[in-house]
């Protein structure tokens, strides 16, 4: 089997994964806020990460001396996942994933600032042609203004801080630590943030396996879209995350009875043009 057949094979894994994702998210919002689903969400994830370190032997690499630069990445994802969350249960999930795919474009823009990364003629370009895309999906108008679009937008930053610390973080630390460390960061900014009010809901019988759902199909997913990077290249594999945005707008319209919106996809096209355009440029260069 060719590298390239498993890197597809990893990304139908990382589609599915992503998929059930939003699914148990949405099943569970009705019972559990954004930060009580974070706070369990991460406390199941520590069980995973260090259950699985300690079975290859790589606790000794959960060592950091930059926990100031773990906390920061930690509160981007954090705040970007909130976010994801909460639109999830307030727009088509089929919005929220097409702006998902813009935090590509913000991680171009961002990293001259914190990686000291030039922006090229072609991050540039794809730029503006990823904001167009953000116009055609969200039709921003002072009437139909929805604060599920912004958050969805704002969630696509959040997870591009998080990209962009998590790449400066890979320069001293081993992919091991991140997880640690995002894990059990996590779960400490989801108990202090989900029990501010002094009222931390616990999960019921019927939400609990969603919970879980959650914990562990966030980690696959990553995993996946990881491996599937290291096997072949960002030109094959992006491709195939998009496939994403299809499959998520056939999930709505046969669960939650959401319209195919075509502005959506024409968006969702410009997005995609982008980011596949930059990738183009960067790997001919």
């Amino acid at each position: 089997m060719s590298e390239t057949v498993k890197a597809c094979l990893w990304m139908i894994g990382a589609i599915v994964s992503f998929t059930s994702m939003a699914i148990a998210g949405r099943a569970v919002s009705l019972d559990l806020d954004t930060f009580e689903i974070m706070m369990y969400r991460s406390f199941i994830g520590v069980v995973i990460v260090v259950s699985i370190a300690a079975m290859l032997g790589k606790l000794s690499e959960v060592r950091t001396g930059k926990p100031g630069l773990h906390f920061i990445r930690n509160i981007s994802h954090f705040a970007g996942q909130n976010l994801w969350f909460y639109s999830i249960t307030v727009i088509p999930l089929a919005q929220v994933f097409a702006l998902e795919f813009t935090s590509p474009l913000w991680v171009m823009l961002l990293a001259p600032f914190i990686l000291g990364e030039r922006l090229t003629r072609s991050q540039a370009i794809a730029a503006v042609i990823g904001f167009f895309g953000i116009l055609v999906v969200t039709r921003p108008s002072p009437d139909t203004f929805e604060l599920g679009l912004l958050t969805a937008a704002l969630a696509a930053i959040g997870f591009a801080g998080s990209a962009v610390f998590t790449r400066k973080l890979t320069r001293t630390d081993s992919i091991t630590c991140i997880l640690f460390y995002l894990t059990v960061m996590q779960a400490g900014l989801g108990l202090a943030c989900a029990g501010f009010d002094g009222d931390i809901a616990l999960p019921t019988s019927a939400n609990l396996p969603w919970v879980v759902v959650i914990a562990v199909a966030g980690l696959v997913a990553h995993f996946c879209l990881t491996t599937a990077l290291s096997l072949a290249p960002a030109t094959i594999v992006m491709p195939i995350d998009f496939t994403r945005l299809p499959v998520i707008a056939v999930v709505g319209m046969l669960l939650y009875a959401e319209p195919l919106d075509p502005f959506v996809f024409m968006g969702a096209v410009l997005i995609f043009g982008a980011n596949y355009y930059n990738i183009w440029s960067s790997t001919r260069s």
